[in-house]
């Protein structure tokens, strides 16, 4: 069993910075972060596998970057420039640990933290 713990959230203004960072009992090949306002299915934000491989959804790239210590077990999503839409509990989340495909859809993924809230105001 993976058990993961996020923590940075907070709230900011518009254009500001925050970064996430996600504490794991062990890493799963693949890793990622998903966010989901009121009202609102949970989405992909960004995603990451051990070889290196990144995929973000259109919303967010160019300014979420998201990372891997592997060492550490610790995933980070740093997020720059953010918008009031960027408003959301952010999640991370694990892929199976033997599953190597790099996918932003919530369903592919088993294990989850208890996530942290992120708030743009404007």
């Amino acid at each position: 069993q993976v058990q993961l713990v996020e923590s940075g959230g907070g709230s900011v203004q518009a254009g500001e910075s925050l970064r996430l960072s996600c504490a794991a009992s062990e890493f799963t090949y693949c890793m990622g972060w998903f966010r989901q306002a009121p009202g609102k299915e949970r989405e992909g934000v960004a995603a990451i596998c051990r070889d290196g491989r990144t995929k973000y959804t259109n919303s967010v790239e160019g300014r979420f970057t998201i990372s891997r210590d592997n060492a550490k077990n610790t995933l980070y999503l740093e997020m720059n420039s953010l918008k009031p839409e960027d408003t959301a509990m952010y999640y991370c989340a694990a892929r199976p640990k033997f599953l190597i495909g790099l996918t932003l859809v919530p369903q592919s993924y088993t294990y989850w933290g208890p996530g942290t809230q992120v708030t743009v105001s404007s």
